[in-house]
């Protein structure tokens, strides 16, 4: 026994050193590996035979994929060696083949790359024949004649090729030789009589029977042969051929005729009578069939499997009746015919279930490995993806496709893709599979977030509270996470610092005010805020947002000179031979506000009951009704109200006490006329020249003079955005400046016309503002004003 397992040992050495490590076949890798090699045995070395870099084995995450064969191989990444894993038992991978193949993939990453290789399992012999039966019975009668010949069981190998059995040997006796064929499926043996039987000498022989098979060094199996020696049946069976040949399909139904055999023999009554039987049956599809024991028909009774055997051998034995019966054999080889039977089958394999959506084409997404065990064109499959993808399938090598890009990606539109692969066969009918492979497509960065509009108006009330909410804004980015995620800013400059005007929420879009706004002071700003991505690289967007403050009613009335001193009484002379109609004075006012909240009106509203004097409800001139009588009072005091139009109204009055003079010559002369008379070049007029040159001078000393503080003071120390100053000059002029501006007005007491002369001072170069006086024209601060303009009050 110690002598045997050396020689295995030795025989084993001499395989391991017999290796084909490698050969191409179509331009894929082959090798070769003994069958029970222990485990770390080398296969190949597959980094040098693929002419990869060993060092890019482990940054590119090289495995083993095949699933089925995983277990047996590894691949060893710091030296690209493949070597066993586990004992290789060729009988149990591949059963009755003779030819054990196993096909491998090596699946690199970044880049994506399929290596296929093969391993080709050798035999060993590791089987000794084996006989089904230890014993074997064969009767025989004593006037058989030399040179007839008696069936012997067939020994089973489960090794192939050279290690089957390959030859029969008989135990010496003087009786019987071995006559050994070899067939195209199995090598039999027939017990040959050489010398006549004596049954009253020896009436049972044992003979032992061999097996031996082709191994080196070889192996064998033994059975007992027991012969009974009979009496007297002196005719054997006689087929009409020693070899039938007969056809089958795979998918044939129980009861199918396959081919009938006959044997004829001589003798007559019982020992004439011919029984068909099976014997010595191989381990293929046998029992799939069955023989009519007295026509020799032989029929289908079972499944029969072209994919586990293509071709069965049966041994036909032919035996009479007599009483030492006597038996011929013949061989019937059943072809079996292919049927498409089995249905393709897909294997999605080193699938890369998330792309990018700026994946190119030709990306490869995985790979697909379709089996059809079927032949010819039977088990030819050509697959295919169903509907309009963005993907295509390729064929890689025999069996093997990939899954690739086609066409441009887009998450927005579709974020995965269910693809429907159908593999069919060429068979009649064809047969067919399908498969749904889900791929994920990742977000890029490549969408800007959206505003809804390009410009947006927004309405803000003067004096509103610091800090409120004053719009949202809100932008939508089609992408997801990151790439999606919006923060919002405010687009500032130096020149234009809104940004300490307005503040923005940078995750709700929320902007709020930092100061409370004054209609009279500015009415509009515009700014940009933009919306920005957190993708890489980030992307944005801009919107333009036009804040118009809405004027609200906040001021009161101001009358002007001469009775805009608070609390104090004024005095108004007309003779006592005053028409009705005659003019008393004209009151004066304005409102700093704008609109409905700016338009005036003018009332008496003391005495009650007076009827000797009107005031123009929009004009505020003062007239007499009708002529004085001498029941009339000598001084008439008037309380005069002046009412704004805004909700709710606010107002303002002033006090006037009319005397009645006896004569003109008591009338003290004022700078004031009629207006029912047409106005020529007065002294009046003569006086407003000189005032409005006066002013100009003024003016222009003014600006000299800013400028020199310009110059020389660079902080900044006049506010952009001070409160507005209302200042009466002794002239009956009063002017409304605000920081670095001024406009001078100018009115005429005795006049029916008021002219409001506007001055204009220089404006910063600042962002564009409106500034608006008494409701009239709004004038933009970039824009140049003429040098004098007339804005009827």
């Amino acid at each position: 026994m110690a002598t045997l397992v050396g020689q295995r040992f030795q025989w084993w050495i001499w395989y391991s050193l017999l290796l084909q490590f490698w050969r191409a076949v179509d331009g894929q890798i082959v090798y070769s590996i003994s069958e029970e090699a222990s485990p770390g045995t080398t296969v190949g070395n597959l980094a040098k035979d693929l002419q990869l870099n060993v060092q890019d084995l482990e940054t590119r995450g090289f495995h083993i994929v095949t699933e089925a064969y995983k277990r047996y191989f590894d691949l060893n990444l710091k030296t690209g060696i493949v070597s066993v894993k586990e004992r290789l038992n060729r009988e149990k991978l591949c059963e009755f083949n003779t030819k054990c193949s196993i096909a491998l993939e090596a699946v690199g990453k970044s880049p994506f790359n399929i290596y296929r290789f093969e391993v080709n399992v050798l035999d060993i012999n590791d089987n000794s024949p084996v006989f089904r039966q230890s014993e074997t019975i064969l009767n025989i009668s004593e006037s058989a004649f030399s040179g007839e010949r008696f069936a012997l069981p067939i020994a089973y190998d489960a090794d192939v090729g050279s290690n089957s059995v390959k030859s029969y040997k008989l135990s010496s006796n003087e009786h019987f030789s071995l006559d050994v064929h070899s067939g195209e499926q199995s090598v039999s043996a027939e017990l040959v009589l050489q010398k006549a039987l004596d049954r009253e000498k020896q009436p049972v022989i044992q003979l032992t029977l061999t097996a031996v098979d082709g191994g080196k060094p070889a192996r064998s199996g033994t059975m007992t042969i027991v012969i009974n020696v009979l009496d007297v049946n002196d005719n054997i069976p006689v087929f009409s051929k020693s070899l039938y040949k007969a056809r089958v399909h795979e998918n044939a139904q129980p009861g199918t005729p396959v081919i009938t055999v006959h044997a004829s023999d001589s003798d007559e009554g019982m020992n004439g009578d011919i029984i068909y039987t099976f014997v010595n049956h191989d381990n293929g599809n046998v029992n799939a069939f069955a023989i009519h024991p007295e026509k020799g028909e032989i029929v289908v009774t079972g499944d029969i499997d072209y994919e586990r055997k293509n071709a069965v051998e049966l041994r036909v034995q032919a035996k009479d009746k007599g009483h030492n019966p006597r038996a011929a054999l013949c061989k019937v080889l059943v072809e079996i015919i292919d049927v498409n039977d089995n249905i393709p089958e897909i294997s999605v394999t080193s699938l890369v279930s998330t792309i990018r959506e700026d994946a190119p084409v030709e990306t490869t997404v995985g790979m697909i490995t379709v089996i059809d065990n079927d032949a010819g064109k039977n088990g030819q499959v050509t697959l295919d993806a169903i509907g309009s993808v963005p993907f295509k399938i390729q064929k890689s090598y025999k069996n093997y496709y990939t899954l690739v890009v086609n066409g441009p990606l887009d998450r927005e539109s579709a974020s995965e893709h269910k693809i429907i692969i159908t593999a069919a066969d060429g068979g009649t009918p064809p047969l067919s599979s399908t498969s749904v492979i889900t791929v994920h497509v990742s977000d890029v960065n490549d969408n800007a977030p959206r505003f809804a509009e390009t410009t947006l108006n927004v309405y803000v009330k003067e004096n509103n509270p610091v800090g409120a909410v004053v719009y949202t804004v809100s932008a939508f980015d089609s992408d997801v996470g990151d790439n999606a995620r919006i923060t919002y800013s405010i687009q500032s400059s130096k020149k234009s610092p809104i940004t300490s005007i307005f503040n923005i929420n940078s995750d709700s879009g929320n902007i709020h005010s930092l100061q409370s706004f004054n209609y009279e002071e500015i009415k509009t700003f515009q700014f940009k805020v933009q919306a920005n991505d957190a993708g890489v690289p980030p992307l944005n967007s801009t919107v333009t947002l036009n804040v118009f403050i809405l004027d609200e009613n906040d001021n009161s009335p101001g009358v002007l000179a001469p009775y805009s001193e608070h609390g104090s009484v004024n005095t108004e002379n007309i003779p006592y031979s005053a028409e009705a109609g005659y003019f008393v004075t004209k009151i004066r006012a304005v409102d700093a506000d704008s609109g409905y909240n700016a338009l005036l009106s003018y009332h008496i509203s003391e005495p009650k009951g007076n009827n000797l004097f009107r005031i123009g409800t929009s004009s505020g001139e003062i007239r007499t009704k009708r002529r004085m009588s001498d029941n009339d009072l000598k001084t008439h005091p008037l309380v005069i109200m002046v009412s704004d139009n805004g909700e709710p109204s606010l107002s303002a009055t002033v006090s006037i006490d009319v005397v009645v003079a006896e004569s003109g010559s008591d009338i003290q002369p004022k700078l004031r006329h009629v207006p029912m008379k047409d106005e020529s070049f007065s002294d009046l007029n003569l006086y407003l020249l000189i005032a409005i040159v006066s002013v100009s001078v003024i003016f222009l000393l003014s600006l000299i003079s800013l400028i020199a503080v310009k110059c020389y003071r660079t902080d900044g120390s006049f506010s952009r955005y001070s409160a507005p100053v209302i200042t009466t000059h002794p002239d009956g002029s009063w002017s409304y400046s605000k920081s670095t501006q001024q406009y001078d007005v100018c009115f005429s007491s005795d006049t029916l016309k008021s002219d409001v002369v506007v001055f204009p001072a220089p404006f910063p170069p600042a962002d564009a503002e409106l500034i608006s006086i008494n409701g009239g024209d709004t004038f933009n601060r970039t824009q140049t004003l003429p040098n004098k303009e007339k804005v009827r009050s």
